[in-house]
């Protein structure tokens, strides 16, 4: 993608609670929401912003594994359950492991790109329908499951501890562990700021101190990864309208009350291959810089990004992809405060998805509405300044172990 043949909006986002373990109303012996109150929820919040259903063309929703989740698939059939205005338009479904609400955005993107107007992108996953261990072996699918048999009980938490294991080889565990711990406070202190985070209700006096007092053990769990160092399991749905400017006009929305979308782009790694390096995210790097390539601009034009922290490494990894720092200088960067809300470059401002939550299917649309939120000053508590010289802000979603990556660049009007 070199060039837009038209401009491209979002706007009118909307976020449920991030519900799991340390939400206060979480109780996994009472029923709980379902696929069907989560997309309504999202749906019907954008909605309401954007006129009602009658102005939107066609939705698309993106989910991973309902059909093991919740022994639920076609889930394209229950766009028109959100409001009787969306039967019989177009409605379609996909899918990209953890990425699959960023291939919700994209798809929505070119759905505007050859003519629609006004597109719903939804992205939905309830997970919290097992137990943890039984989670994981949902989750494995996001990788090559001919590996599984071979790969640990709890098999992503292994793939991203042994990345952890080689960076702490090749540039030191110490360092690295404090960089790790740092993500962690970070995200916590965000997630205290927005009332939809999972982690909203942490009352942790020093999250960093706790999460580097915690040592990785591989007997109980991964070798080089503690607990806090995962994103949760997470149920939960956002939602946003993919608009062109007639769209924009047609839904009463003002410009300044949307984002323009100058750049994006997808790149897909072969699954069935181990990363060339454990230390390198290889595809968000070639994703990321082919967006920033697209829209025009470079890293330090950026003031925030949403980048997809699945494992405190992954975030450290992502800084040193994207170019902040050089490789073995993520952890100095995470650590010396950078990617904190009020550092050079804030990074996952309402949490990301070690604090805000990880509603796997959801995860790049939530990207896609905090970055929406920041640029029009409409994130509350969590609210971070946003020079005018850098108007633009950025988000990384990321499927399997660097496999499948969605990068879009956003511009402030």
């Amino acid at each position: 993608m070199k060039k837009m043949n038209r401009k491209i909006y979002m706007a009118a986002g909307y976020n449920t609670i991030s519900m799991g373990t340390g939400r206060k109303e979480f109780n996994p012996k009472k029923e709980r929401p379902g696929l069907e109150q989560y997309i309504s929820e999202a749906g019907k919040g954008t909605l309401a912003q954007v006129g009602g259903a009658r102005n939107i063309d066609e939705s698309v929703i993106g989910n991973f594994m309902a059909s093991r989740f919740n022994k639920q698939g076609h889930l394209a059939g229950f766009i028109p359950m959100i409001d009787e205005g969306l039967n019989f338009k177009p409605s379609i479904r996909v899918e990209a492991a953890c990425a699959s609400g960023g291939m919700a955005l994209i798809t929505g993107i070119k759905s505007v790109l050859a003519g629609a107007d006004a597109v719903l992108a939804l992205g939905v996953e309830v997970q919290n329908t097992m137990k943890a261990i039984y989670v994981a072996d949902v989750l494995a699918g996001a990788g090559w499951f001919q590996k599984r048999k071979d790969g640990h009980a709890y098999f992503f938490p292994g793939q991203f501890s042994d990345r952890a294991g080689a960076y702490f080889e090749k540039y030191g565990r110490e360092k690295t562990r404090k960089a790790l711990a740092r993500w962690y406070h970070n995200a916590i202190e965000n997630a205290r700021l927005c009332p939809t985070a999972q982690e909203f209700h942490n009352t942790t006096p020093d999250p960093g101190a706790a999460s580097l007092k915690m040592e990785p053990n591989g007997k109980s769990f991964v070798d080089n990864l503690n607990l806090l160092d995962c994103s949760k399991v997470s149920d939960g749905a956002s939602a946003i309208a993919i608009l062109s400017e007639e769209g924009l006009a047609k839904c009463g929305i003002a410009k300044k009350d949307a984002v323009e979308v100058i750049g994006f782009a997808t790149s897909e790694r072969d699954i069935t291959k181990n990363p060339t390096d454990l230390t390198v995210m290889e595809t968000i790097k070639d994703a990321a810089h082919k967006a920033l390539a697209n829209a025009g601009i470079t890293i330090n034009d950026l003031a925030t990004i949403e980048t997809h922290d699945c494992f405190t490494i992954a975030g450290i990894l992502a800084v040193e992809a994207l170019g902040f720092a050089k490789p073995g200088e993520g952890a100095d960067f995470v650590y010396a405060g950078n990617t904190a809300r009020n550092g050079k470059i804030p990074m996952n401002t309402t949490g990301g998805l070690v604090g805000w939550g990880h509603p796997t299917g959801g995860t790049g649309v939530h990207q896609a509405v905090t970055i929406w939120e920041q640029l029009t000053g409409k994130t509350g508590d969590a609210q971070i300044d946003i020079p005018s010289e850098k108007p633009y802000g950025m988000t990384i979603n990321m499927g399997g172990d660097d496999v499948s990556v969605v990068a879009i660049v956003y511009r402030k009007n």
